[in-house]
Order: structure tokens, then C-alpha cells, then sequence
């Protein structure tokens, strides 16, 4: 079961794009996820937890609290199916997390920061706040109403997103050049990229190839027991060099060649079973 809804306080809809609640069966094991460019929030409302996986043959368990904020992640990583079970997100806009914390957010990538750290009390206490609310509907409106709560000034006063890097993400996942981008803006490439990563957590470079890749297996339709995937087809309309081009990027981002890619479903297309 997977509830997503729009905020319905029209102050937030710059900032967010949309609030989630996710029940899932799924057994005991360990999916690789890839990456889509975007930071949220998470809460586990199974277990006061977090639990990713690193290094070689995911060995590495990092442990962070139940309620983090997620910075956009550069690379797949390996999570446990547990934290699955039952939880709460918000997907933040491009650049939307910055009304609610004052970080440097080139420093978030690939990091998860728990919101004890980033609010306090509230953040502490917020899991408890949720899991008193009777319903998933209900569950929502409590983070809804703390995000309000978080908006610097209240709502209607918190610092709207740099509209450079709103248009230039949304070139960019078009499949534009970054220099081409640039070029629209009239920004030097330093200036660019640091205003870029100061407001997404990742560079522009980074942030075109992760999105290139999210249309590359959204288009691939990768099912198991499906037919076999023309990477090659795939790599030429998504502006590849070549299969090669597609080969290594595919390793550098997802951790595995296109040839290894089993979604856990079509609907599912980022999350791969580990076996």
C-alpha cells in the first residue's frame, strides 16, 4: 500500500512536492535502490531506526535514528526491506528543502541526518507525534502541520526556491547539456555548479547523469521474466556515446551493469532485490 498526496496548504506546494505513508509485506532481505536527484524526509514507524549498507558486498552497516532528512544520493545504495514495512516520506521540490533547514547542502549527498540533530525537540519527538495519530490520513496532516511549523517566519514568509536552479533542474532532467543550461542563465560555470549544489545537495553534472539514468530504466520497462532490454537503442536515444558510455555510467551510479537489472516490479523500477 503506498498513500502519496500533494500538501494541501497551498505555503507549502513551492517547497514540497508531495507527503507519503507506505505499508509493504515485503520478506526479510536487502534491496539496492538507485538514485532520482531529490532529498525528503523519512520516518520508520516499524523501528526507531535506519539501517543502510556500504563497501564491498554492502558489509558496512551505517545506524541512524527513525526520522531523518535525506540528502539526494550520488549513488545506489543498500537498504533492509524491514524499513519498508511501515513509514512516512516527504519529497521535497528542487531546492525546497532549504525554507526548512539551514544547512549546507552540498555536505547532505549520500548522507542521512537525523532531525534530532536539525530540530531538536521537535525533531526527537516527531516519530512518537506520528505514531499517535490514529490513521495514515491523520499521520499526514501531523507532518503536514510540522513542516508549516518549520517554515522560517511562518507560513507565507519562508525563502521561496531560487528559480535559476528550479528552471535549471528541469532543464537538466529534459536531457539538456549543462553547458547549454548555463549558457540560458548566463551564469560562469563555477558560479553555477556552487549555486546548483548549494541547493540540491548535488552537482549539475551529477544531478543530469542521475536523472538520464532514471529515464533510461523508466523506458527500459525491465520486468523479471520479461523480454530481454535493447540497452543499445536505449543508450542512443538517451544521448549516450555509445553502449560503453551507457555501460559505465550504469556501473559508477546503480553499482551493476544494465545486464544485472531486475526491478523488484515495473511500478517498482528503483528498487532491486539483492540476492
Amino acid at each position: 500500500m503506498y498513500l502519496a498526496i500533494a500538501p494541501r496548504s497551498p505555503w507549502l506546494a513551492p517547497f514540497v512536492e508531495s507527503l507519503g505513508y507506505y505499508e509493504s509485506t515485503l520478506p526479510p532481505g536487502r534491496d539496492r535502490v538507485l538514485p532520482n536527484g531529490t532529498m525528503g524526509l523519512m520516518v520508520n514507524l516499524e523501528q526507531d531506526e535506519l539501517r543502510t549498507y556500504h563497501g564491498p558486498g554492502a558489509a558496512i552497516v551505517r545506524r541512524t535514528p527513525g526520522a531523518v532528512l535525506s540528502g539526494p544520493d550520488p549513488w545506489a545504495v543498500v537498504i533492509d526491506t524491514e524499513e519498508q514495512r511501515r513509514g512516512l516520506s516527504v519529497t521535497f521540490t528542487i531546492g525546497g528543502a532549504a525554507a526548512f533547514f539551514a544547512l549546507p547542502f552540498g555536505e547532505t549527498a549520500g548522507r542521512l541526518l537525523g532531525l534530532s540533530e536539525l530540530w531538536g525537540r521537535d525533531g526527537a519527538v516527531l516519530r512518537e507525534r506520528l505514531l499517535e495519530a490514529p490513521t495514515p490520513r491523520r499521520q499526514l496532516a501531523v507532518l503536514e502541520q510540522v513542516l508549516l511549523d518549520h517554515l522560517p517566519g511562518g507560513p507565507g514568509a519562508g525563502q521561496y526556491p531560487d528559480p535559476a536552479i528550479g528552471y535549471a533542474a528541469a532543464e537538466l532532467d529534459r536531457g539538456r547539456l549543462v553547458r547549454h543550461v548555463r549558457d540560458d542563465l548566463g551564469l560562469l560555470a563555477r558560479t553555477f555548479t556552487r549555486r546548483f549544489e548549494a541547493r540540491t545537495g548535488l552537482t549539475p553534472k551529477r544531478f543530469a547523469r542521475i536523472r538520464r539514468l532514471q529515464r533510461v530504466v523508466s523506458a527500459a520497462g525491465a520486468v523479471p521474466g520479461a523480454g530481454p532490454v535493447n540497452w543499445a537503442g536505449l543508450a542512443a536515444e538517451h544521448g549516450y556515446c555509445d553502449q560503453s558510455h551507457l555501460i559505465d555510467d550504469f556501473r559508477d551510479i546503480a553499482g551493476i551493469t544494465p545486464g544485472a537489472y531486475r526491478p523488484r516490479s515495473a511500478e517498482e523500477h528503483n528498487h532491486l532485490p539483492v540476492t
